[in-house]
């Protein structure tokens, strides 16, 4: 693939009409992309039930009071009990942190969980997710193609507003896009 372009760091903004109700009204960080894969963390869908304490507390982990505001998200459909923090750039382990972008990392270990909610050493913004999206090869190529995703440049303003329920319009207006004029209709001219 010659002309392949990597969207990593980039967003994935849902079409209406996504034929896949898993994303419809979705946001999607693009952390990995590679002719054979993409992997991205939806950012706008709170795990119901689900927040930071509950999630230190069944890890029989000690966890201020403040963590019972911290949503938990569902990044996506795929390994729903593997957990993610997105974090900013500022804090990173060694060999555990993927570093993904300007600004930007994830890493996957109870190091990470705990830096959350710790103000002094942990990271400036993070926010963890639980599962991810995930595409085969060219399955991600075919679908910007048939016009399901709209890419967008990815704002850290955006990437951590705890505005869920608004996050998808705020991304569409970031790339100057009415939602109300948008059709759920797809086609190639």
């Amino acid at each position: 693939m010659d002309d392949f372009q990597s969207l990593v760091g980039r967003l994935l903004v849902a079409m209406p009409g996504i034929s896949d109700s898993r994303f419809e009204h979705a946001v999607i960080l693009i952390c990995a992309h590679r002719p054979d894969h993409a992997m991205g963390l939806r950012l706008d869908r709170p795990a119901p039930g689900v927040n930071l304490k509950k999630v230190l507390d069944k890890l029989k982990t000690e966890a201020p009071e403040t963590a019972a505001g911290r949503q938990v998200l569902i990044g996506g459909p795929v390994e729903r009990e593997r957990g993610f923090v997105l974090h900013t750039d500022d804090w990173l382990i060694d060999d555990a942190s993927v570093a993904f972008a300007e600004g930007l990392a994830m890493t996957g270990t109870r190091e990470a969980l705990l830096a959350m909610v710790d103000p002094a050493s942990g990271p400036n913004r993070s926010v963890l997710l639980l599962g991810y999206a995930g595409w085969g090869e060219g399955q991600l190529e075919d679908e910007l193609g048939e016009n399901v995703w709209l890419t967008a440049d990815a704002d850290p303003e955006l990437i951590f507003d705890v505005d869920y329920d608004g996050k998808w319009a705020k991304a569409l207006a970031g790339l100057g896009v009415d939602p109300a004029q948008l059709s759920g209709q797809s086609g190639r001219a």
